[in-house]
């Protein structure tokens, strides 16, 4: 079942969805990204997690628009330590290579090295090819 999460003027911003087959949750994130956005965004995706003890997340944010710097330091003190205590052990960052939210992407990359295993990749193809080699 997927979860959408919608901004302040209804649009979508996120959808999270537990992919059993192969143990891990999709989020897939949408257009301009703001702090209370990524924040409540992010909650729905972890909750999916925790409800799933799932060890993986596919994170795709090659729809985002412009960057989500001004969450980085939430992700790596907040959701980080609670996601890691909702079983998550990898996490692969799916991003354009050339937009801002990479540098968003490389930025959350360095705040939460050591936390689990996260790795950045220019498509959601080899992003699940490495969740999958990661069970």
């Amino acid at each position: 079942m997927k979860t959408a999460i919608k901004n302040a003027f209804g649009k979508v911003i996120m959808t999270a969805e537990y992919d059993a087959a192969n143990r891990l949750v999709y989020n897939e994130w949408f257009g301009y990204q703001t702090r209370e956005g990524v924040i409540m965004a992010a909650n729905a995706g972890l909750a999916v997690i925790a409800r799933h003890r799932c060890p993986r997340l596919l994170n795709d944010n090659t729809a985002v628009l412009g960057p989500w710097n001004h969450a980085v330091d939430w992700i790596a003190q907040d959701w980080t330590p609670r996601a890691i205590a909702a079983g998550l052990t990898h996490f692969a960052h799916v991003v354009s290579p050339e937009s801002f939210a990479a540098l968003s992407a490389q930025a959350m990359a360095s705040g939460t090295a050591g936390s689990f295993q996260m790795r950045i990749f220019g498509n959601v193809p080899e992003a699940r090819a490495w969740l999958r080699a990661a069970r």
